[in-house]
């Protein structure tokens, strides 16, 4: 079960939750700091780390729209934060699972900040309000690689179980 630490609209890009102007900053121990830089009351309280573990983000629809930039799930991924989006653009989406940021699609989903949801194999519910969604399922293999924090864990996981 996670807390909602913010809710947003639809078509939050990748320069919003990653600024382009960071660029240069590109490893995973550093992008966190620059999480939704121009929301300074929210990236403060990321930075300050004062959030329960298992925390979400909620988007509406096409979350993660825009650039290509893998940092834009790094820098959350720093965090340890849950992706539970109505829609999550797809390269945003290969990104995440690439990674390892848990991602969550569920189109129903109604929720506001400070909302408790549990998330469970095919809904999430919103103790909060007592009500549920289905979630969008994804494919055996991308849970997989998600669930075993991103494509390079995946692999040498497996590669390990070959031996």
């Amino acid at each position: 079960m996670g807390k909602v630490l913010i809710t947003l609209g639809n078509d939050i890009s990748t320069d919003d939750i990653y600024p382009g102007r960071f660029m240069a900053t590109v490893l995973p121990t550093e992008t966190p700091q620059f999480a939704f830089f121009d929301r300074t009351e929210f990236n403060a309280l990321l930075k300050s780390r004062a959030f329960p573990a298992d925390s979400i983000i909620v988007g509406g629809e096409n979350f993660g729209c825009g650039s290509s930039r893998e940092q834009a799930c790094s820098t959350l991924k720093g965090y340890d934060l849950t992706v539970v989006a109505k829609s999550i653009a797809r390269i945003f989406l290969q990104n995440s699972i690439n990674l390892g940021l848990k991602v969550v699609i569920c189109p129903e989903l109604a929720a506001s900040e400070g909302d408790d949801l549990e998330i469970t194999a095919d809904a999430v519910r919103n103790k909060t309000t007592g009500k549920s969604y289905a979630q969008v399922q994804m494919p055996a293999a991308r849970r997989g690689i998600m669930d075993a924090g991103g494509l390079i864990p995946y692999t040498r996981n497996r590669l390990m179980a070959r031996r």
